[in-house]
């Protein structure tokens, strides 16, 4: 009996290998927090992208309001390339707001029609995008891809 007692008493006091046993429980959690925090900063960072692609449009539409539709996909095209969206995933669209009403419509006739003669309509481009994103951590099951959704309404008149 005393052989068993003295081998788990020299066990207990070797440290051999204790290093890698500590790394193997440690690393799966910090390589999460790094793969995440890398994934979070991808998030934050292509959605202040798309932000700032959208007072681009803003300031160009300020400067000279499309009035046609050409004008509006040239517009169209400047915020897709920039981004590296496709002009499938960015809209530019022209809408109105009817007096003190806070819906926009898409059409100005609807404004005449719907609201009081007296009534001022204003015009507005709206500049809209639309971008997924696939973090890595889908690729394991965990989640779903993010879709980012940014739009800017700008008076023109």
């Amino acid at each position: 009996m005393r052989a068993p007692v003295k081998l788990l008493a020299s066990l207990a006091l070797c440290q051999s290998g204790a290093m890698a046993v500590e790394t193997a429980i440690i690393a799966p959690a910090l390589i999460s927090l790094t793969i995440g925090g890398f994934e979070v900063g991808s998030i934050v960072a292509r959605q202040t992208e798309l932000q700032s692609a959208a007072a681009e449009a803003a300031a160009i539409v300020r400067a000279a309001a499309p009035e046609t539709s050409a004008e509006r996909t040239v517009i169209r095209d400047i915020v897709a390339t920039s981004t590296g969206l496709t002009s499938s995933q960015v809209s530019v669209t022209q809408v109105y707001r009817c007096g003190t009403q806070s819906t926009y419509v898409s059409s100005k006739f609807w404004c005449i029609f719907n609201s009081g003669e007296d009534d001022e309509i204003n015009t507005y481009i709206r500049v809209t995008m639309a971008d997924t994103y696939q973090p890595i951590w889908t690729e394991f099951g965990m989640g779903n891809a993010l879709t980012f959704n940014v739009s800017r309404t700008i008076l023109v008149g």
